[in-house]
C-alpha cells in the first residue's frame, strides 16, 4: 500500500530522498547551534588565557614595585649627608676649616 509521494520499503526508509523545507530548517538551526557553541568555547578559552596573562603581569608589577622601593631606600642611604661627609674626610682628606682659616670676601 503506497500513500502519496512517500513510499516506504520493508524497513521503513523513505524512498523519496528529496529534502523537505522543514528538514533544511532543522539542519540550518543545528549548524547555527554548533557554530554558536564553538564561538562560546573559543571565547571562554581566550578569556582564560588573557586572565592568566593578566595575573602574571600583576605579579611582575608587584615585584617591580618592591624592587623600586628597595632602590629608593638604597639611594637615600648612599646619598645621606653624613655618609658623604665621612667619605670626604676619609678618601679626600677634607675637613671643616677652623674659624681663623675662614675668610669672608666682600663684594
Amino acid at each position: 500500500m503506497t500513500q502519496g509521494r512517500t513510499s516506504t520499503s520493508g524497513f521503513g526508509w523513505p524512498l523519496d530522498l528529496r529534502p523537505s523545507l522543514s528538514l533544511m530548517v532543522v539542519v540550518a538551526l543545528l549548524i547555527a547551534c554548533l557554530a554558536s557553541a564553538l564561538a562560546v568555547i573559543t571565547a571562554s578559552h581566550l578569556t582564560r588565557e588573557q586572565y592568566g596573562r593578566m595575573q602574571q603581569l600583576e605579579r611582575e608589577q608587584n615585584q617591580l614595585q618592591t624592587e623600586w622601593g628597595q632602590l629608593l631606600l638604597e639611594e637615600s642611604a648612599w646619598s645621606s649627608p653624613a655618609r658623604i661627609e665621612r667619605l670626604a674626610m676619609q678618601r679626600l682628606e677634607m675637613r671643616l676649616p677652623d674659624v681663623d682659616e675662614v675668610e669672608v670676601i666682600q663684594p
